[in-house]
């Protein structure tokens, strides 16, 4: 039987959420980094950041699993985005990739829920109109390929982020 799954969009910490997984915004190294990814490695604690150098390098577009450690949710998918350059450098495939890969991700480990920052709109500097359109796109790409997951919640950080999410049609 199909589950019906809920894609939402609020403005939030993604680091209080108490869902399967959130999904870092990370970089190749998964080091920890400024933004979203700094905000998680602080809360999950520094297991975080060994587990991380445990899994070696993530290239641009896919994504790696580690446990939450201190953070309420129980997993963190790291998947890496593109930095901007201007839109010719593959950066939609890629980011598209890398919601792809956390999906994926997701459904490999049977999990139902998943909380997801803006990947790639801080320091990587993808234009936010662009990089959310890509996202609820992939998302809902992998959710009808066949997934696990039952809620999608797109963490804001900001107001101007969560209306970017609903002109892109998730709800609040």
């Amino acid at each position: 039987m199909r589950h019906l799954t809920t894609l939402s969009a609020r403005v939030i910490d993604i680091t209080t959420l108490a869902t399967d997984a959130i999904v870092n915004a990370a970089n190749e190294q998964l080091a920890p980094g400024g933004g979203v990814c700094g905000a998680i490695h602080r809360v999950a604690g520094p297991e975080l950041a060994r587990a991380c150098a445990a899994l070696g390098r993530c290239p641009t577009g896919e994504a790696r699993l580690t446990p939450g450690f201190r953070l309420p949710a129980k997993f963190v998918i790291h998947a890496v985005g593109p930095v901007w350059r201007g839109g010719a450098a593959g950066e939609p495939d890629m980011l598209a990739a890398a919601y792809g890969a956390a999906m994926h991700l997701a459904t490999e480990h049977t999990l139902r829920s998943i909380a997801f920052p803006a990947i790639s709109t801080g320091i990587y500097g993808y234009p936010l109109e662009a990089a959310t359109a890509i996202a609820v796109e992939a998302v809902c790409t992998a959710l009808q390929v066949g997934s696990s997951v039952q809620q999608v919640v797109f963490a804001c950080f900001s107001p101007d982020v969560l209306e970017e999410y609903r002109l892109a049609g998730v709800t609040a």
